[in-house]
């Protein structure tokens, strides 16, 4: 179809859209409350019709994905491809952290409600910005060790006057909508072992769900069902099977067993729900995503093969009582990383001519998944950017092709796309049904994926079962130019029946932002190089950026106060891929965190302060008299303990502070923090139990070397 045909058939399907909604949007405008503290409903009075209903409220976004089926689409077009160029900021909220922001908001009824890092939640008016009230979990400083991908929180659920989220040390708490008041808050975990939450949590006929994360530091992955009155446990669904010398918790998890083999318990097992978590209400099941196995590579986790159920997979779920449906498993036996806990999307698709009730989901591992979503059928999948660990999935079995290069044997295998960070992640995509087409934020980096010698669990490192020097990119120059040269992004438009793409906006880097789809015929996504931007949904076409002043991760939403419609977004750098990918993350753009909430409509006049300069001057060379055999120990130490939170080969990506800047490497100061904690406050914690004094001293000693090989050479 040529492009003028195809925009001419678009206009009339949003206004055949927009008079569906006519009078639905007029009723619900009539009922909009005051927004201001004295709310004239009460707040936050949100209930599975609401949700389910939700396109009759087009100026409310209630949940995560705005409704159940998680599409990220919004009937709202006030604003469009049409007047986008108007779109200024009306409103920012500066937040008290420099650390990453994944959050969705939600808002309802005039109120926008959202976490920040370290699991703060906020209430703001959601037209002025005003704060109505902020809640501070008081997570511990020391539990940031534990996270394996930075300090952050995805967001909020609601129900019933209640605003629910989970925290990074593995509580769920539920507020009171109103004033921020604690009602109650249960511990989801076992504090003994490394868990974590960083998902938003999903509500299903009154319970509240959640998961955790945790997979690379030997954690056994589940998922859990609270009620969102008393907070009392009511269903959980352990992920993957646990010691078999003890009873098994569910009847499914024996068939999992038999996928497994040596002592995988003692190794935790892995297969967290960190982030996937969507509620169909038309056939009350419940999906879940699940993550990797501990370690990534099989050949330690399962050394007699197997493929592991049910790590890697897509589980379909009772929600009353976390009973077994079905499951899809993306990735058996994976050994990379490749989680399939990216988001879920619901659609009912025109199929080679038949209706299907489908789930659609672009996981990792590089392949756009559509199955029949009422028993878990594999419909079609295809790669959504380039891949070489497989050369398709086998429709038959469902099971992924592998290549030759896949299990990365002999002593110095190829680098395999995509790598841990996936082809796709957290970052939200989204459906429009409009265009029928999904807009995905795609990553294109490799990993060096290795096998070591051998394997031996670590407290406080991750558990890659990976070679980690091997990993590390390599400082000769033509060596470093080329694989950085490889390191891409960019913004797809796919559609989902054809399995191939529609257009394609190319990134300099990784780590771009969630998106958000419009009947305004629009596309917005925020970029890891700082700018927040609409795009014409139907071909692409750029129409309107703004200059953010950091990285945009998170997925933006709209929604409509009054006569006006709002667009917002939460803006700051950080999560995984800055925090340890070192060098590799300046792809995406050197930019810094400057954590706030950005609001836009037409003709908004508000403008950001200015952001200071900050002068990264070149350091001199220090003194270093260690050998060279001590140096290599140090970079061994260093990229097991240490490259996680501060980057790959002791480059940071910009969240956490550059230790060849560090003051402490010049006296015993560094002793004090590495081996006495004394910044565990703050997330550094002491690795007395890990690291010898010698050992520290050998970890200086690399950071020295490594401040060195770019220092102003000594003067005499």
């Amino acid at each position: 179809m040529r492009v003028a045909e195809r925009k001419s058939k678009l206009r009339f399907t949003i206004t055949r859209l927009a008079l569906t909604l006519f009078l639905a949007v007029i009723s619900a405008a009539c009922k909009q409350p005051k927004v201001d503290s004295e709310m004239a409903v009460k707040p936050a009075d949100v209930n599975e019709s609401r949700i389910t209903n939700a396109d009759r409220e087009p100026q409310n976004w209630m949940t995560y994905g705005r409704t159940y089926d998680e599409q990220r689409f919004s009937p709202l077009n006030q604003i469009s491809d049409q007047n986008v160029s108007r779109l200024g900021l009306a409103w920012h909220y500066d937040l008290d952290t420099n650390r990453g922001q994944e959050a969705t908001p939600i808002v309802i009824d005039g109120v926008m409600y959202f976490t920040s890092a370290w699991s703060k939640v906020f209430a703001l008016n959601a037209a002025s910005g005003k704060l109505l009230w902020s809640y501070d979990p008081k997570v511990p400083g020391n539990w940031a060790v534990n996270a394996c991908c930075d300090v952050v929180n995805r967001g909020v659920a609601a129900w019933k006057g209640k605003i629910f989220s989970g925290t990074l040390d593995g509580r769920l708490i539920a507020l009171d909508a109103t004033s921020g008041r604690l009602i109650w808050e249960t511990l989801t975990i076992d504090p003994n072992f490394r868990y974590t939450i960083t998902g938003a949590p999903r509500v299903a006929k009154g319970k509240i769900i959640i998961g955790n994360g945790g997979g690379e530091f030997g954690v056994r992955g589940y998922v859990s069902a609270y009620d969102g009155e008393t907070g009392k446990l009511v269903w959980r669904f352990y992920t993957v099977p646990g010691d078999p010398s003890q009873p098994v918790e569910s009847p499914i998890l024996t068939r999992a067993a038999q996928t497994w083999s040596g002592q995988w318990w003692k190794l935790g097992g892995g297969g967290t729900v960190w982030n996937a978590i969507t509620y169909d209400p038309d056939l009350d099941q419940l999906y879940i995503g699940t993550g990797n196995g501990t370690p990534w590579s099989a050949k330690f986790r399962s050394p007699e093969g197997g493929d592991n159920l049910f790590t890697c997979s897509i589980i379909a779920l009772k929600p009353d009582t976390g009973e077994y449906v079905w499951h899809y498993q993306e990735d058996p036996a994976d050994a990379w990383d490749f989680d399939a806990d990216e988001d879920m999307i619901l659609a009912d698709l025109v199929i080679d001519g038949r209706a299907r009730k489908v789930l659609m989901q672009a996981p990792k591992n590089g392949f756009f998944y559509v199955l029949d979503r009422t028993n878990g059928t594999l419909l079609s999948a295809k790669p959504y950017t380039f891949v070489n660990w497989a050369s398709g999935v086998d429709a038959t079995t469902g099971r992924p092709v592998e290549t030759a290069v896949a299990r990365y044997t002999g002593p110095d295998p190829a680098p395999i796309v995509p790598g841990p960070i996936g082809a796709h992640s957290w970052q939200p995509m989204s459906y429009s049904p409009v265009t029928r087409l999904a807009y995905i934020p795609v990553n294109d980096a490799g990993f060096k994926y290795k096998l070591p010698d051998s394997f031996a669990a670590q407290k406080l490192a991750p558990n890659y079962g990976v070679d980690v020097v091997a990993a590390g990119l390599p400082q000769d120059p033509k060596v470093k130019k080329a694989i950085l040269a490889t390191v891409k992004g960019k913004l797809v438009a796919w559609d989902p029946v054809q399995q191939k793409s529609a257009w394609t906006i190319d990134r300099p880097g990784p780590w771009n932002g969630g998106t958000l789809a419009t009947a305004g015929d629009l596309v917005f996504e925020g970029t890891a190089s700082g700018n927040f931007e609409a795009y014409r949904a139907d071909n692409g076409e750029k129409l309107w950026s703004f200059p953010a002043q950091t990285g945009v991760m998170a997925g933006p939403v709209t929604y409509k106060i009054g006569n006006e419609e709002y667009i917002a977004v939460l803006a700051g750098w950080g999560g995984v891929f800055p925090l340890a990918a070192g060098e590799v993350s300046f792809a995406s753009g050197r930019v810094r965190n400057v954590s706030r909430m950005l609001v836009f409509k037409l003709g908004g006049k508000e403008t950001l302060p200015q952001v200071p300069a900050v002068e990264q001057p070149q350091l001199p060379a220090l003194p270093n008299p260690a050998s060279s055999a001590t140096i290599r120990k140090g970079e061994q130490l260093f990229q097991t303990y240490c490259a996680g939170c501060h980057g790959d080969v002791a480059v940071s990506g910009g969240v956490l502070p550059d230790l060849r800047r560090s003051s402490a490497l010049t006296d015993d100061s560094w002793f004090e923090i590495v081996l006495r904690g004394d910044l565990q406050s703050e997330g550094m914690v002491s690795f007395s139990k890990e690291l010898s004094r010698d050992d520290s001293a050998a970890v200086r000693s690399y950071v020295i070397s490594r401040r060195n090989q770019n220092a102003v050479p000594e003067t005499h």
